[in-house]
């Protein structure tokens, strides 16, 4: 699951995920990867602690999903997606978070019907696919806000959100504070 440093770090995107069959990535490969994500995280911890953090989640879920994939976690009796359906669902995401994204589009990436797969992405992704969504656009956003001066209404339009009032409501709902206020602090404290 590299997909969130790719959008948000240095490190190069493995597109041989998308081609892996049934999910068995050579181990050299996931170590590298492993490698690149910790060595973003240490370099970026000072400068950029959105991107370390992002790093090290994405380190985290790749050496989790080989855990449980090693371990028969993802056998066809635990009702979760096989790693290459989460690989691929997760690049989908990543690379469509501007865009409208329904559980029919994410349940043909991982080639299982609607119903299934909305079940299996919970047991896959610890949420709904809607919950995941609106999480993984406001960490894009965040990371936006503290690293670029782009206005609101961008940040909100990069991030997928329908405009800039619905990603203040969501925001604030989440957060407890305003975007600009929540930008602020933390363009403050990235600076001292």
């Amino acid at each position: 699951m590299k997909v969130f440093v790719a959008r948000s770090g240095e490190s190069s995107h493995p597109k041989a995920m998308n081609s892996s069959v049934g999910g068995d990535l050579p181990f050299h490969f996931l170590a590298r990867n492993l490698a690149t994500l910790l060595e973003v995280a240490q370099r970026e911890l000072d400068n950029d602690r959105v991107a370390a953090k992002a790093s090290l989640i994405a380190a985290s879920s790749i050496l989790k999903s080989e855990i449980e994939r090693t371990a028969g976690a993802h056998d066809s009796g635990s009702g979760a997606l096989a790693s290459w359906q989460i690989a691929r669902v997760g690049e989908f995401i990543e690379e469509n978070l501007h865009n409208n994204v329904s559980v029919r589009d994410l349940s043909a990436v991982a080639r299982r019907s609607p119903a299934y797969f909305a079940r299996s992405f919970k047991k896959s992704f610890g949420d709904a696919p809607h919950a995941y969504l609106t999480k993984r656009r406001l960490e894009r956003a965040c990371h936006l806000m503290v690293t670029t001066s782009e206005s609101l209404t961008c940040i909100a339009l990069s991030a997928g959100f329908s405009d800039q009032s619905h990603f203040c409501r969501v925001f604030q709902r989440v957060f407890g504070r305003s975007p600009s206020s929540w930008r602020r602090h933390h363009t403050v404290r990235l600076s001292t």
